[in-house]
């Protein structure tokens, strides 16, 4: 009996069916691998930045920026007054008004008389131009006349009286110049600068002071030397008067003789 061997298609065939069979089911049993995950990223809070204060008031700058006002500013810095005005508005509570005049206002004065003040008679002329309190336009009819300046408070020789219409116009006298105030160059409530068309003139300037007291005059050295000296007293110049009456007798007397012999 001969055996014949199968097909070769016949073997073939289950072993491709066993094959897929398996390659699909390893497939269906593999998942994907699963992306990675990024890692979170911390939250920080974000800090605003910190608002930046206001500079400090500064009365150079403020005339400066508005102009016109070169001569005031000269003497605000050769007086110090402009340190002294930024200190206050530090260190106070009440603010201070300045009336300031333009340079038109300082062209008007004499020729030179700015030049014939010394220092401390500068120094006094800005300060009549500084009232010690912030004061608005509206208020000026609220003060009291002679209104007090940071020059002195002598009310004859550094007197400011003010008279307002209820902020339509300002007037100002000091006895020697009239003055009107202009416009607002600044305001915040703590220091107000109004323009003047006049520079503010003491009296104190134009009054002549009182001269000073003469001095005691001084005794002689002679006088003083016979006033130590003398000790006479009253009973002594009558005894002296009386010797010199006595004298005067015995001479008369002797003046007979010879008179007499003679004839």
């Amino acid at each position: 009996m001969v055996i014949m061997n199968p097909p070769l298609f016949s073997l073939t065939l289950p072993l491709l069916i066993i094959l897929l069979f398996s390659h699909s089911t390893i497939s269906l049993a593999q998942s994907p691998a699963a992306a990675p995950t990024a890692p979170a990223t911390p939250t920080t809070a974000i800090t605003p930045a910190p608002v930046p204060s206001s500079p400090p008031t500064d009365i150079i700058r403020i005339l400066k920026k508005a102009g016109g006002f070169t001569t005031l500013i000269r003497l605000l810095q050769a007086t110090q007054v402009s340190n002294q005005i930024n200190s206050q508005l530090l260190t106070t509570n009440g603010g201070l008004t300045l009336f300031a005049p333009n340079d038109n206002a300082f062209s008007s004065l004499k020729p030179g008389f700015l030049n014939s003040l010394n220092d401390q008679q500068k120094n006094e002329l800005i300060q009549f131009h500084l009232l010690p309190t912030f004061v608005s336009v509206s208020n000026f009819d609220t003060l009291s006349n002679p209104v007090r300046t940071q020059a002195g408070e002598n009310p004859d020789r550094l007197a400011l009286n003010i008279t307002s219409s209820g902020g339509n116009q300002v007037n100002m006298t000091t006895g020697i110049v009239n003055v009107t105030l202009g416009g607002t160059v600044y305001t915040d409530h703590q220091l107000a600068v109004y323009q003047v068309d006049k520079v503010l003139l003491p009296r104190d300037f134009f009054v002549a002071k009182p001269p000073a007291p003469a001095p005691a005059p001084e005794k002689s050295k002679g006088s003083k030397k016979k006033s130590a000296d003398s000790t006479e007293t009253p009973a002594d110049d009558a005894e002296s008067a009386a010797i010199s009456v006595k004298q005067q007798h015995v001479t008369w007397a002797a003046a007979l003789l010879v008179a007499a012999f003679s004839w």
